[in-house]
């Protein structure tokens, strides 16, 4: 045997979304119930394990064996379930390395993620069957008890014969539509070198990170406390029966003189300039109110497993095109930012429960908790945390696929480069502008907005005139920005011509290093890693504005398939993300042999040893891959014995 595709249906009263595949499979009710495969691409078969059916013999074996590749949609799940089912403890899993995934594979060809969705776009004969939802619903989930099925909590086959022969079709199907994905993109593999970050991304879900459980359960009663008592304030203050509701809040200020559309995060702080008391108490006691969440404490309990250890925390390439990873569970990716000087202190109060004591010090009960999410996430006992992360990297990624010199030159002498670009934009004499400057503030607001074609609305979105720009001048600041930086705006206008001329006669292009094919209905981009970005049927189209552009099937801010636009300053987003994502991934398999727990867009976190030295960290994830020459990487580094943003 050579290659096994596998679909399985379980049961667990865990919930899935919930709880992740690692806590799913702890639970005690835990069961696989079907086990649909095919072996070499013959028939596909279904084995019954709730009646009794047994797992061939030579398929036990193919699990463990490394030389047969075992494929799935979505295979961490089959991987970890079967795991527990070969008995296997928790922080012990099948090895990924022989597992492949038609769900990354459709993601690196920019195709839908879940089996439905690719076996729809790719027009295949045998499509996943509609009714599976019902029938996981009613077989791999608990049920409610009622008088009409008999008061039990759990649909057995024997309840109901035809459901459970559908579910069986169902499974088999499952395993047919795999087999059909994979004979419709096997003319596009997917290339050794992605499937090797693929095994080590596998490798760190399965790791996993400590978390200090103590610190979360008493942020989640402190937090309980101080909403309680935010609410009884703002009652007293307002006599009214919900001042949590949106709606009474804002007739309660109309009614006292103060009118307001939104109750939203910054119309509440600007509110709070110039709102008379005690309109002004009101706000204020919802600002904190709305600080007041314990969403990412309770998705901590909600997946951490029995080992005290938070794992799949990571989607590999769940950004599909560019290929950056996307948070899940806790969803690391967005975390609060720690500023409190004292986070310690803060943090040993919450862990003691010393409420009156934390309210005492500090302004805000909630945003203190929100501070310390981060820092539930601790290595285990004995060793630390090395934190390392590329400094500017989007930045300098930019400049060095563009030719933009002055700003490689600068970030290599460890110039800061926001200053550097604030005296290209305004031409001011060197040395005359320092980090306290507004002219450094404009120059920072600019690099970060206009860097993909953004202009006007690009830096409003930034925040500009919250920082106190005027109106009138944003259109000039876009102006300066792009007289600074020629080459990044030549960019774009080459790569949006390689693009055209690749599609329009479907042949391949070239700009600055980068590749553009067509073949086959897509379009494809090849990056100086020789990783490829795939754009699934392209065609010459009209834009918005009346402007020719390329224009590719794929899935839109509304989260469904349709035809998108792209611009200029679209592929050079793409690509510059795309290339920052290949730098992170190339740092990452030099740290294989280390446990490495967390990554979270351009940093690493290190389970390390206490002999391990935060310069050695540093200095191997600066390296510059081979196929980066003339990149400059600068890391930045600290240690500590709980994770926190330095």
């Amino acid at each position: 045997m050579k290659e096994l595709h596998i679909d399985i249906e379980c049961f667990s009263s865990a919930e899935l979304p919930k709880s992740g595949v690692y806590r799913y499979v702890e639970s005690p009710d835990f069961e696989i119930l079907l086990f649909g495969f095919s072996a070499d691409g013959g028939p596909v078969q279904v084995v019954d394990l709730v009646n009794g059916e047994k797992i061939p013999t030579e398929v036990l074996k193919a699990l463990t064996d490394d030389s047969v590749l075992k494929f799935a949609h979505n295979s961490a799940f089959e991987r970890i379930c079967l795991s527990r089912f070969l008995g296997m403890p928790t922080g012990e899993y099948l090895a990924p390395d022989s597992w492949r995934c038609t769900m990354v594979w459709a993601a690196v060809m920019g195709l839908p993620l879940s089996l439905e969705g690719v076996g729809s776009v790719l027009g295949l004969e045998k499509q996943k069957l509609t009714e599976g939802k019902a029938l996981i619903k009613y077989f791999c989930q608990p049920c409610a008890p009622t008088k009409s099925n008999g008061g039990r909590t759990r649909n057995l086959p024997t309840h109901a014969p035809d459901k459970w022969a559908d579910f069986k079709r169902y499974n088999a199907r499952d395993v047919e539509v795999e087999l059909a994905i994979q004979a419709k993109l096997s003319k596009f593999p997917v290339s050794d070198a992605v499937w090797d970050e693929f095994h080590q991304d596998q490798e760190i879900n399965d790791r996993g990170v400590a978390l200090d459980l103590t610190l979360v359960e008493e942020a989640i009663k402190m937090d309980g406390r101080s909403r309680a008592e935010l609410i009884a304030a703002m009652k007293e203050l307002t006599e009214l029966d919900n001042p949590n509701s949106v709606q009474q809040m804002k007739v309660w200020l109309a009614e006292n003189g103060l009118e307001t559309d939104t109750l939203g995060k910054k119309a509440v702080a600007e509110l709070l300039k110039t709102a008379p008391q005690p309109l002004g108490n009101a706000l204020s006691l919802r600002q904190q109110l709305a600080k007041s969440s314990v969403k990412k404490y309770q998705a901590m309990q909600n997946c951490v497993c029995a080992d005290g250890r938070a794992r799949g925390m990571f989607m590999f390439y769940g950004a599909n095109r560019t290929g950056r990873a996307a948070g899940r569970l806790i969803q690391c990716q967005n975390l609060p930012q720690n500023h409190m000087v004292d986070l310690e202190q803060a943090r040993n109060l919450v862990r003691s429960g010393d409420f009156a004591t934390l309210d005492l010090l500090y302004d805000s009960v909630p945003a203190v908790l929100s501070e310390l999410i981060r820092t539930a996430f601790v290595p285990k006992a004995g060793r630390k945390f090395i934190v390392a992360d590329f400094s500017s990297i989007e930045a300098v990624v930019l400049a060095w696929l563009a030719g933009e010199k002055w700003t490689l030159e600068a970030y290599a002498q460890k110039r800061d480069l926001y200053i550097e670009n604030a005296e290209m934009m305004f031409g001011a004499p060197k040395g005359s502008i320092d980090k306290k400057s507004p002219m450094r503030q404009k120059s920072k607001i600019a690099v970060l907005a206009c860097g993909y074609q953004g202009s006007v609305g690009a830096l409003k979105a930034f925040g500009a005139l919250d920082m106190g720009l005027e109106e009138e001048e944003l259109k000039p600041l876009v102006d300066a920005w792009r007289a600074a930086n020629p080459n990044i705006v030549r960019f774009w206008w080459d790569a949006d011509k390689a693009a055209k001329d690749a599609v329009m006669k479907k042949a391949t292009t070239e700009t600055r290093g980068i590749w553009f094919s067509y073949q086959s209905g897509m379009l494809f981009i090849t990056l100086p890693s020789g990783r490829k970005l795939c754009y699934v049927k392209p065609r010459i189209g009209t834009n918005r504005f009346g402007s020719e552009c390329v224009t590719y099937e794929g899935v839109g801010a509304m989260k469904k398939w349709e035809r998108i636009e792209s611009s200029p300053g679209k592929w050079v987003e793409n690509i510059t993300q795309a290339v920052a994502r290949d730098i992170l991934y190339y740092a990452l398999s030099t740290f294989r042999s280390s446990d490495v727990v967390l990554h979270i867009h351009d940093e690493i976190v290190i389970e390390a040893d206490q002999h391990i030295s935060l310069e050695t960290v540093c200095e191997q994830m600066g390296r510059t891959p081979s196929w980066a020459k003339g990149l400059p990487l600068r890391v930045d580094g600290y240690e500590c014995d709980f994770y926190q943003k330095n």
